[in-house]
């Protein structure tokens, strides 16, 4: 179920990161999910159909628990990276919006599973959002739930870098759905990182599914990023952390159930 969290990979994900922050040997956390289709689409919806469905009484404790997990990442001593293999959406773009720094390959989506799915987006990305790209755009992204391209996460300050991860013909190249060859329409609206349309849109598609998918250059963008963090002080950097977290981190705890 594209990478999913169950309750079990909830509490395994907080003993990581707790034992990742306190084991001196680490030099920085990399979160990701197997394949190259998704980092993480949110809660396991199989799981909350078959138990949480029957056991609304338990749904408290496993939202603790999310909740939880969401502080370990934030409380992290080390430096969190999350490695976007494939689409964020949903809680799993709020615990990536947990993270220090993101990487991701180009082909990867992102966006919220909100009031357009019959939920509402309060396990992070109502904390996150207008912290990290201002209350108009967070509303945009929280009420409509339209998912955006990888490029346009980068442009609006989401994440850190993308990099192309389909190669035609032995070649990378940017993702065909994507415009990514001009900034600007004809009435200097901004198009970089928008999804093409109609039939720009399906040769783009076609293109992809002709291709190989391919994330050698994000991880060897990941590693990149991880020699540059061994080079600093580990104590300064811990109180960087601290310090640059705090913007969300008091976002998070007052407004977390």
């Amino acid at each position: 179920q594209y990478n999913s969290y169950t309750t079990d990979m909830v509490k395994a994900t907080i003993l990581a990161f707790r034992r990742a922050s306190a084991d001196r040997e680490v030099n920085a956390v990399v979160f990701t999910a197997v394949g190259d289709k998704a980092f993480c689409t949110g809660g396991n919806t199989k799981e909350y159909a078959e138990y949480y469905a029957g056991n609304p009484q338990e749904y408290r404790q496993y939202m603790r628990l999310f909740n939880d997990m969401v502080s370990a990442i934030l409380g992290c001593d080390k430096p969190v990276v999350c490695r976007v293999n494939g689409m964020r959406i949903g809680g799993g773009q709020e615990i990536g919006m947990a993270c220090d720094f993101t990487i991701a390959q180009d082909l990867a989506n992102f966006g919220q599973a909100g009031p357009k799915h019959g939920s509402a987006a309060i396990g992070g990305a109502t904390d996150f959002l207008p912290v990290m790209i201002g209350c108009e755009q967070a509303m945009v992204s929280g009420t409509l739930c339209e998912p955006f391209s990888a490029h346009k996460a980068a442009r609006l300050g989401i994440i850190a870098d993308v990099v192309p991860a389909l190669k035609i013909n032995g070649a990378f190249v940017a993702n065909p759905t994507v415009n990514t060859d001009r900034f600007l329409d004809e009435y200097g609206r901004i198009v970089h990182g928008e999804f093409k349309s109609g039939a720009a849109f399906k040769e783009g598609a076609a293109l992809i599914k002709e291709g190989e998918i391919d994330l050698s250059m994000l991880d060897q963008k990941v590693e990149e990023l991880c020699a540059k963090l061994l080079d600093t002080f580990p104590e300064c950097m811990t109180k960087s952390l601290e310090e640059l977290r705090k913007p969300k981190l008091q976002a998070w705890n007052l407004n977390k159930e």
